[in-house]
């Protein structure tokens, strides 16, 4: 049972004029405004967190309106966080009294429901003017804002909402203001095995499998390497442009691959502050995280190291011979098969009708690669894209990099 729908609108910040394409919810009072004012505030997040947030509270409006015989906040949202946990459906009698058929969910997947419900309540009770605002939900029917700000005054004044997920430092800082609705904390694992490219069937995938009627496909086999040795994640290939690929100024011979900030990275033409300026005033396109997961050309960001204050980082190859044959199928590609855009962008991997390749093209062209030499494509052997990654970690620990030399050459970050 849905009470409320998602939509996709424009919104125009009065005070700074900025407009966003955001996700919104729709219920029965109207287009949730807080929330899209919410997302317009963080701006700077992936469509991903959008979306997750999107998910998360609707999920609480769906509870709020099935369970309607609480008389208090907390043990409402007591109930809810049991919900997320246990589900909602009585299996001895194949029925839900309230009519959501939740099943069941693991305690990572409710902890980041709770995450944002979280940060969007503490959004809303630091608002003007919601001190004023005690409406109680469940003794006058009202709007959703106003059961949603009923929420968020609960939290202010008690200071005891939701528990999140939260780094040591902040965790022992905040243990005095410990939420007094969490969800347990999920078992840590640090020993799970990561499955790896088969180190003996690279050569032969990037030689033999991305071959077309005879004829080398330079780019991906170039987009692989990239991955394979130089151990980038599969949606940092796609923000690179042809400027961030240049020959090494002391290691002649070998290539020097930057990775920008696909948004606050240093434009490639002095006259713009950063890449998001110049996308958007010289092309067509703009940062590709900025775009809908559901558009093809969305590839995402998940908040790498960065090692300069021009906001990039640099591909360290391993082996580092790769940085060699790397340049040479680089310049083989932009030789002879780079189609030029026929409206300028300048990322560096294009299709062949010269628009910016995309994540879904580049999957599809490794599975049928994979299939060519015998391989079956499936994760759990370690024979898609991500275990390219996870092949470069394994070497590069294998030649005796430690932790924190192994965490800085993968730029280890966060998703944002």
């Amino acid at each position: 049972m849905n009470s409320s729908l998602k939509l996709q609108v424009v919104y125009r910040d009065v005070s700074s004029g900025n407009k966003y394409q955001l996700p919104a919810i729709y219920t029965r009072s109207g287009i949730l405004i807080s929330h899209v004012r919410y997302l317009a505030w963080y701006s700077e997040k992936s469509e991903s967190w959008r979306e997750k947030s999107v998910f998360s509270l609707r999920l609480l409006i769906d509870y709020i309106e099935a369970a309607t015989g609480f008389r208090k906040t907390v043990e409402l949202l007591k109930s809810f966080t049991r919900a997320l946990e246990v589900g909602t459906i009585d299996y001895e009698t194949s029925n839900d009294p309230l009519g959501l058929f939740w099943r069941g969910r693991n305690s990572a997947d409710a902890n980041v429901i709770l995450f944002h419900i979280t940060n969007y309540t503490d959004f809303l009770a630091e608002q003007d003017g919601y001190d004023d605002k005690r409406i109680n939900p469940f003794r006058r029917a009202t709007s959703w804002e106003e059961r949603l700000n009923w929420c968020a005054y609960y939290k202010k004044n008690s200071n005891v909402f939701l528990n999140h997920l939260s780094s040591p430092s902040e965790a022992k800082k905040e243990a005095s203001l410990k939420r007094l609705i969490y969800m347990p904390q999920p078992p840590v694992v640090s020993n799970e095995k990561a499955e790896r490219f088969p180190e003996g069937k690279i050569e032969d995938l990037i030689r033999d499998g991305f071959v077309v009627d005879g004829v080398p496909d330079y780019r991906s086999q170039a987009i692989t390497m990239l991955m394979n040795y130089g151990g980038l994640r599969k949606c940092e290939v796609f923000h690179i442009f042809v400027s961030d690929i240049t020959i090494h100024p002391v290691h002649k011979g070998e290539a020097l691959v930057r990775v920008y900030h696909p948004k606050s990275g240093r434009s490639p033409d002095p006259r713009y502050k950063n890449r998001a300026e110049y996308l958007l005033s010289e092309t067509i396109y703009k940062p590709r995280n900025s775009y809908r997961l559901t558009e093809r050309l969305y590839s995402g960001w998940k908040n790498p190291l960065l090692t300069s204050k021009d906001g990039y980082f640099e591909v360290i190859f391993s082996p580092t011979h790769k940085a060699k044959d790397f340049l040479d199928v680089w310049v083989k590609y932009l030789k002879y098969q780079r189609a030029e855009p026929k409206v300028f962008h300048p990322f560096a991997f294009t299709k062949d009708d010269g628009e910016p390749e995309t994540l879904k093209n580049f999957q599809s062209k490794h599975e049928r690669a994979v299939r060519r030499i015998g391989l079956e494509c499936k994760k759990e052997l370690g024979t898609t894209e991500h275990g390219h990654r996870h092949a470069y970690g394994y070497r590069a620990r294998s030649s005796g990099l430690t932790q924190v030399d192994l965490q800085k050459a993968m730029h280890g970050g966060c998703r944002n």
